[in-house]
């Protein structure tokens, strides 16, 4: 298959600073998209990937699945895409398209295993994928969505990710007007939810460790901020809230939030893909709660919430950075300093 060479940003090793890379793309296909990258948002995946922090890594690690950009060329059997149009790429590139779950729209959970945007499966060209921190992309019609082009797209990169993640389990669990959302941690992920269920039309809850952080979850539309610390403040919550949206990234005690919960609510995890602390099931079993996991949504389901997006004017906060300044941004990433999500302007590698 013949192959063009491109520049990108990728790590050689877990222990290896990212750095200038060529890699390899598959030319156009009749039923593929070639993507001008414009803008890539910086996820925590990333930087686990990198790390191998979840030790399936492969290198060299080209990360990036919060793409946007411009169609530069499409195969002759493409019909929804033309060139220029504004289009975003998410966390995956592929999936069997024959299973259960594909046929549903579900292809994040693909029984043969989705294609990820880096570190997957490259059936075209052999080896791994590589993800957008990189001048272009090409990626198979199904998988390319469509921007609306009255949203800022350097705020749009982090809804292929943070975005979906968040709104997929507001819509699966039908979180609705009126309803009391409690949004867990804000960051990346956190910020999204409170936008999203506060445009849902949900009283939303920030809860928080941080104190400080009132004031930033009230401007994202948090109707009230409860610190999850304060015993007096959680109590008069109790058995009060509709639906829990978990996004805290590492292990954790899940048991205060539960006490949470009303009756037959759910406290759904999308950020924490690890060990967590143990779990009463007392709290579960009194008040049939659940705990439930998501992980990003299906391409039907991600162009809705872009559309959504677009009717409402959301987009993430965002903090630019040149591609020259990844590793810099990785380390802050670490430390949570950003509001709230890194933004690369992938001019910096092209020129």
């Amino acid at each position: 298959m013949s192959q063009v060479e491109v520049k990108a940003y990728g790590a050689k090793a877990s222990d290896a600073d990212l750095e200038q890379l060529d890699i390899k793309r598959r030319e156009v296909l009749p039923n593929d998209v070639k993507i001008d990258i414009l803008y890539c948002g910086v996820c925590h995946s990333d930087i686990h990937q990198v790390r191998n922090d979840w030790g399936n890594s492969k290198y060299p690690v080209v990360p990036g699945h919060e793409i946007i950009g411009r169609v530069i060329e499409t195969g002759n059997e493409v019909s929804k895409f033309k060139e220029g149009d504004l289009v975003g790429v998410g966390c995956m590139v592929d999936s069997c398209q024959e299973c259960e779950s594909c046929k549903e729209g579900l292809e994040q959970y693909c029984e043969n295993g989705m294609v990820g945007t880096y570190n997957g499966k490259d059936e075209h060209l052999g080896g791994h994928t590589f993800g957008g921190y990189s001048e272009t992309v090409v990626v198979r019609e199904k998988f390319v969505l469509k921007v609306p082009e009255n949203i800022d797209a350097k705020g749009a990169a982090p809804l292929l990710c943070a975005g979906i993640t968040t709104w997929s389990p507001l819509r699966h669990w039908k979180v609705k007007k009126g309803d009391k959302v409690g949004v867990i941690g804000l960051g990346g992920l956190g910020h999204m939810g409170v936008k999203f269920a506060a445009a849902l039309g949900a009283r939303v809850v920030m809860i928080t460790t941080s104190p400080g952080k009132s004031e930033d979850a009230k401007k994202l539309g948090a109707d009230e901020v409860l610190i999850s610390k304060d015993e007096e403040q959680m109590k008069k919550h109790t058995g009060s809230f509709d639906f829990l949206l978990n996004t805290v990234p590492v292990k954790h005690d899940l048991n205060p939030y539960i006490g949470l919960l009303k009756r037959d609510a759910t406290m759904v995890l999308v950020g924490a893909i690890e060990p967590l602390e143990e779990m009463h099931g007392g709290g579960l079993i009194i008040g049939r709660k659940s705990v439930a996991g998501s992980v990003i949504g299906g391409i039907p389901e991600t162009q809705e919430m872009l559309d959504f997006c677009g009717e409402h004017n959301i987009v993430s906060d965002i903090e630019m950075i040149d591609m020259q300044n990844i590793n810099e941004a990785f380390d802050r990433v670490t430390k949570s300093d950003v509001k709230y999500r890194f933004v690369i302007d992938m001019k910096s590698l092209k020129n």
